[in-house]
């Protein structure tokens, strides 16, 4: 992956921080209360990454879990309490992105308010809010509105067309209202691409033409 950076003269935005098993359906073990050892593990061998690959943002995964849950909601907590400052140290940012439970079911983080609630409460400098407007829309909506709410916490931004999750000029979502929002805002972040082609991925790279060339 350094090697590949390096020679393509690219920027890795974020990684997830291990998220389990995967193949068996986790999705994160942060608020899984037996699972505190492998999480603090798991973080020491991101920041190994992190060095190697340059990225300066790693995405925390809460994990299937009940939120009404007393040792879940502790759990989580706890392991936001260790990451953060831990990556601070190394002068990185730990993001928290709320999933919709369509999307994946039994997400813990589940709801936009929670996550900017527990950022305001921590007060760390380098927590920061995972904004995905395809996850946004389909939970809440309210895009422009949230956004220019939640933008002093947010640390990196998604798009996907919604509902398909494919190119975002395929869908319900404005997205050439959303990206003049974005440049008109303070925000300088990155914008992922986090949506699966509705056919090959080059094929479907025509939605971009008009801003690469507003970018020249």
């Amino acid at each position: 992956m350094e090697r590949r950076l390096r020679q393509h003269a690219l920027d890795l935005a974020l990684f997830n921080l291990p998220p389990g098993d995967w193949a068996s359906g986790e999705r994160g073990i942060a608020a899984l209360p037996n699972r505190f050892e492998e999480f603090r593990s798991g973080v020491d061998k991101a920041l190994d990454y992190a060095q190697a690959t340059g990225a300066r943002s790693l995405h925390m995964m809460a994990g299937l879990a009940d939120p009404s849950d007393a040792d879940t909601a502790r759990s989580y907590r706890r392991a936001v309490d260790f990451a953060a400052p831990k990556l601070a140290a190394h002068g990185l940012n730990l993001l928290l992105e709320p999933i919709n439970g369509r999307s994946m079911p039994g997400y813990l983080l589940n709801d936009f308010a929670r996550a900017a609630a527990l950022i305001e409460e921590l007060d760390q400098p380098n927590l920061r809010l995972q904004f995905d407007v395809f996850h946004r829309q389909i939970m809440h909506g309210d895009i422009t509105e949230s956004f220019r709410c939640l933008r002093p916490m947010i640390g990196h931004v998604q798009i996907a067309g919604v509902p398909a999750r494919h190119e975002p000029d395929a869908g319900e979502v404005d997205y050439r209202y959303f990206f003049e929002l974005l440049e008109r805002s303070t925000y300088s972040g990155f914008v992922g691409c986090e949506y699966q082609p509705a056919g090959s991925t080059t094929s479907g790279l025509g939605w971009f033409t008009p801003y690469r060339r507003r970018r020249k």
